[in-house]
């Protein structure tokens, strides 16, 4: 009997470790993600006090909260191109220094254009940042624990929205023209330790051996696998896939982008679908005018406003640390699935309390606590699928070459979006109220659950070599689902 179980127990498959080396490379690039989540949680409290300050109307907060992920764009596009020909290393760089700069502009701004300027700049070190870091974790994990790694980004910007909340309460006491210009410009500091910490991390080896350095790539696989018959393996299955090319500088890519095969068609559709449901979501929106949302709902002091969004700030992490733990045991699909649902569902339920509260003149506390928890509770089955699973995804499904600006092509759909999203959230929700608004993105989300079930094919515990063969074997991809 003993002997039985110890067979069946020798044949269960053993949990694979996580390599710490590779770890370490993920969470220093990911590190250069807290910036936007920063920026997005400080953003939702320093505009309440800039409107005050400034002086300015509801269509320039929308301007000015919406500006940096339009402009968001713009880094985007370029760092795709940027980092094949730099590597990945330095355009994390890149990235960290542009949002240093962005954030001094926005501390010491005298006036509404100068804060514009600023924005602008860190928007353009935001579009960097978001395309690069997925990337370069992709690119330096090992399959087993790919999906952990490659979530870590969308946890930091979790991090970063949730300390965005702690300054905003912390600050919110000091006199209106200088606390919001504390919120805004403490994001200096962590960019330039980012800088630092980046320069002691070794350069993604898939990059390495595009450039024809074989043996550095190889001592880099060495660090971030297991033993070396698997750095070996990965090595070979790397070379294969880069085929005869070197000195790569990214050229032709773009031609291959807008022509493409069938397989690198169902690809641009997973990856482009994928980041434009994320920010169709609204929840970047729901974030940044949360303090709206809960004023119309009632709740009228400014500390408990921010006070409200600490707690969804915690919600939102926790979440989005859970995802990341059992996104390799579980799946994509599934945790990315439950995902919308649950927001779908949350936000009818916001939707529901917030109709409600809008019709009556008293506010009763228990229609208060609903829209509370919905609100939490969107934004944690966000952190559970469309958060963390879309950088996951768009940085593990395109082929070698084409994955730098393959990526930054769906990131720049991602932020075209979240910027129209967050430049017109106030102007909709003045049009059809909040609670349209709410129920709108309902159905956004009901849609986005159709797609993910029909279009994005499983991807879990394979490299990044082998991710190509779902997409172009329509046999495959079905038992894959």
């Amino acid at each position: 009997m003993d002997e039985d179980n110890k067979m069946e127990s020798d044949q269960l498959p053993k949990k694979t470790p996580l390599n710490k080396y590779a770890l370490a490379c993920a969470l220093l690039a990911s590190t250069n993600s807290i910036l936007l989540g920063y920026d997005i949680g400080v953003m939702s409290g320093a505009v309440l006090f800039i409107k005050d300050n400034m002086n300015i109307s509801s269509s320039q907060v929308e301007i000015l909260v919406g500006s940096l992920n339009v402009c968001s764009l713009i880094g985007a596009l370029a760092s795709g191109k940027t980092s094949d020909m730099i590597g990945r290393r330095y355009t994390i760089i890149l990235s960290a220094t542009t949002f240093l700069i962005g954030s001094l502009l926005m501390g010491f701004a005298p006036s509404y254009p100068f804060l514009m300027a600023g924005r602008v700049v860190a928007g353009i070190g935001v579009g960097y940042s978001l395309m690069i870091a997925p990337v370069y974790t992709a690119e330096v994990s090992p399959a087993m624990t790919l999906g952990l790694l490659t979530s870590l980004p969308e946890i930091f910007i979790t991090v970063g929205i949730l300390l965005g909340y702690i300054f905003n309460y912390a600050l919110a006491g000091l006199p209106h023209h200088i606390n919001w210009r504390l919120m805004l410009g403490l994001a200096a500091l962590p960019s330039i330790a980012i800088a630092y910490g980046v320069l002691q991390m070794p350069e993604s080896p898939r990059w390495l051996i595009m450039k024809g350095n074989i043996e550095e790539a190889k001592r880099v696989l060495r660090k971030t696998s297991d033993n070396d018959d698997e750095a070996d393996l990965r090595l070979e299955e790397i070379i294969k896939a880069a085929g005869s090319t070197t000195n790569w500088k990214g050229q032709g890519v773009w031609k291959e982008l807008l022509r493409p095969t069938k397989p690198l068609r169902r690809i641009l559709l997973a990856a482009i679908g994928i980041n434009f449901f994320m920010q169709a979501s609204g929840n970047d929106a729901v974030v940044y005018y949360t303090p709206s949302v809960f004023n119309a709902a009632g709740i009228h002091n400014r500390k408990g406003l921010i006070a409200v969004t600490i707690i969804m700030g915690i919600a939102k992490t926790f979440f989005c640390i859970v995802s990341a733990l059992f996104l390799d045991n579980f799946g994509r699909r599934p945790m990315l699935l439950l995902g919308t649902i649950g927001m779908a569902v949350s936000l009818a339920g916001l939707g529901l309390g917030s109709m409600y509260l809008h019709n009556v003149d008293y506010k009763p506390p228990w229609a208060i606590a609903l829209c509370v928890v919905a609100v939490c509770a969107d934004v944690s089955f966000f952190s559970i699928g469309l958060g963390p699973i879309t950088w996951v995804y768009s940085s593990e499904i395109f082929p070698i070459r084409l994955r730098a600006q393959g990526t930054s092509l769906a990131v720049s759909v991602n932020r075209l979006v979240s910027g129209a999203v967050a430049m017109t959230f106030l102007t909709i929700s003045n049009k059809i109220t909040f609670a349209g608004t709410f129920f709108l993105l309902c159905g956004v989300m009901v849609v986005a659950t159709i797609f993910f079930y029909f279009f994005l094919p499983e991807t879990k515990g394979k490299s990044l070599e082998e991710i190509m063969a779902i997409f172009e074997d329509k046999k495959e991809e079905t038992i894959e689902r």
